[in-house]
């Protein structure tokens, strides 16, 4: 886990791997809080493409991460590919604050994986 170097300045990516759970949420916290240092306006990408497993420990670090972000005029935006990821979020009812996102380029673009999906098929 952690931060990848700034690619723009008012973009951040995370990428976590392996199990976010109880265990290692913490450091899952860590890694959202260091990607929102200093000020202004920020875009934040949380790339969950390497979790393999996922419970709802992570959605408190998430939804306060979401929070800063809209706060400074930004957005957070979830990549997965898993079906427990979208339980987590569907159990926690946070579907519509994190809409699924297929890859970082389209979370960047702002296309959501069913949009993404429903372009391709047209």
């Amino acid at each position: 886990m952690g931060p990848h170097p700034d690619l723009f300045d008012e973009l951040r990516v995370v990428t976590a791997g392996g199990e976010l759970d109880v265990t290692t949420a913490p450091a899952f916290a860590r890694d959202l809080e260091d990607a929102r240092h200093g000020s202004g306006r920020l875009f934040l990408i949380v790339d969950l493409l390497g979790v393999t497993f996922m419970d709802g420990s992570v959605l408190d670090p998430l939804c306060t991460a979401w929070e800063d972000c809209h706060e400074r005029l930004g957005w957070v935006r979830v990549v997965h590919n898993r079906p427990g990821a979208s339980l987590v979020f569907r159990a926690g009812g946070l579907q519509e604050r994190f809409p699924r996102y297929a890859s970082p380029e389209d979370a960047w673009n702002g296309i959501p994986a069913d949009r993404a999906a429903e372009d391709r098929a047209t």
